[in-house]
């Protein structure tokens, strides 16, 4: 018998974590409390002079119990999920946030300065693209995009001042999957002839697989972002980000995170913490288990023109998808999104997304993932608006499965499906 729970399944140890932690001591609780202080008490000059002068520099449970100084510095609830977190994508160390985006900015915040270059991507969420479109440069980081299933157009675009590559994977909303393998041999190349500053970075969000999905620091990136409002979370009813690293990053994100103000509330970490994470295995095998089903009644319908799930044997990159979406006891994980078109000349999607709103009783037209309720959107007209809105918009619709019986989903899908016939 292993008490550190390296003998036990993947799910069982999301369930239990660590049997105990240097972070903070609960005790007997079988469930840790919420630690609910802005200040903490420092006894001393010398023990406030030590705790600024120690900050930064835990990075797991190896050492002592630090000394707390300040809730937007460090909280012992934060640190425990940060440890979770940090344990089940295989890093060094975890730093949460108030949000994803704040995880994001924070992420190439602290990888990028004045007069670098990064690559992204061509699509990733929409408020991460407004992010790399409106505020980066006027922070005077210049931004390339790529189509990074073209390795050789991404190749062509580092320059001597490239710092980070960013991407998705699976992309948000089309469930594209990027080969990060590869990418890691591409950033070894130039990295090479680089000094440490000037090496290449890749950063991935992770959010729709999830570290129990796929690891990809595992598979070669050096920073994985997460949203932890989506999967992590999965109750839709906190919001907040977490950005994985290795030990060199962690002062820096702490200090961003400190400097700007986006710390995790303590009761938002504790929801992910006692909630998010022991049902995540549950939530995601069975979510995928219905996801199959309602991805292949899709494909078999006459109103639907292509269906996107790395489920089915037609997804175009299954045996990327097979590689890299692997849960922490190598099983297949193609997890909970789906991304699906509608022949126009029997459905239009608008009225299709309309009458999911006012019609449907398990689906809800709502924008978010990974809740334990059915999310339908339309990202062009939603989630991803800041792309663009015109009429060559991608009217593709994405789903985020939850627990529902699956059956049910594809009654109010087939219902739905017969009642939006475009008008003549």
């Amino acid at each position: 018998m292993s008490k550190n729970g390296h003998d036990y399944s993947s799910a069982t140890r999301i369930i239990h974590g660590p049997s105990h932690s240097a972070r903070w001591d609960y005790g007997h609780h079988v469930v840790p409390p919420i630690s609910y202080s802005a200040t903490y008490r420092l006894d001393s000059v010398e023990r406030g002079v030590q705790g600024f002068t120690d900050f930064g520099g835990q990075v797991s449970d190896d050492g002592e119990t630090p000394i707390y100084i300040y809730d937007r510095l460090d909280d012992p609830t934060r640190s425990l999920l940060e440890s979770e977190l940090a344990t089940l994508e295989g890093a060094d160390a975890c730093v949460t946030f108030s949000s994803g985006m704040g995880g994001i900015s924070a992420a190439l915040g602290s990888l990028l300065k004045s007069g670098e270059h990064m690559i992204a991507h061509r699509l990733l969420y929409g408020c991460t693209h407004s992010l790399l479109e409106n505020w980066m440069p006027r922070w005077n980081v210049e931004v390339d995009r790529a189509d990074f299933i073209d390795i050789e157009a991404v190749r062509a675009r580092i320059r001597p001042e490239t710092r980070v590559l960013y991407t998705e994977t699976p992309v948000n909303p089309d469930l594209t999957m990027i080969d990060i393998g590869a990418y890691r041999a591409l950033c070894d190349e130039f990295n090479a002839k680089r000094s440490e500053e000037e090496k290449i970075q890749i950063v991935v969000d992770n959010t729709f697989a999830t570290p129990y999905g796929q690891r990809p620091m595992s598979l070669g990136a050096d920073v994985v972002c997460h949203s932890l409002t989506k999967n992590l979370g999965g109750f839709g009813t906190q919001i907040g980000g977490a950005v994985m690293c290795r030990h060199e990053l962690l002062r820096t994100l702490l200090m961003f995170r400190k400097d700007i103000g986006a710390s995790l509330a303590p009761m938002s970490a504790w929801g992910v913490l006692v909630y998010g994470l022991p049902s995540l295995a549950a939530r995601i095998e069975r979510q995928q288990r219905s996801a199959i089903k309602i991805a292949e009644w899709l494909e078999s319908r006459p109103e639907i023109t292509k269906v996107l799930y790395p489920g089915l044997d037609s997804f175009p990159q299954r045996e990327l998808a097979e590689k890299q979406l692997r849960n922490p006891d190598g099983k297949y994980n193609p997890g909970n999104m789906l991304y699906f078109y509608v022949d126009e000349e029997k459905v239009d999607p608008i009225t299709f997304t309309n009458k999911v709103g006012s019609d449907a009783y398990c689906i809800t037209l709502a924008v978010s993932l990974g809740h334990v309720k059915t999310l339908l959107e339309m990202p062009a007209a939603m989630t991803h608006s800041s792309y663009c809105r015109d009429e060559n918009t991608d009217r593709g619709i994405r789903i985020s499965v939850g627990l529902e019986d699956p059956k049910d989903i594809i009654h109010d899908l087939e219902t739905i499906l017969a009642a939006s016939a475009p008008s003549k």
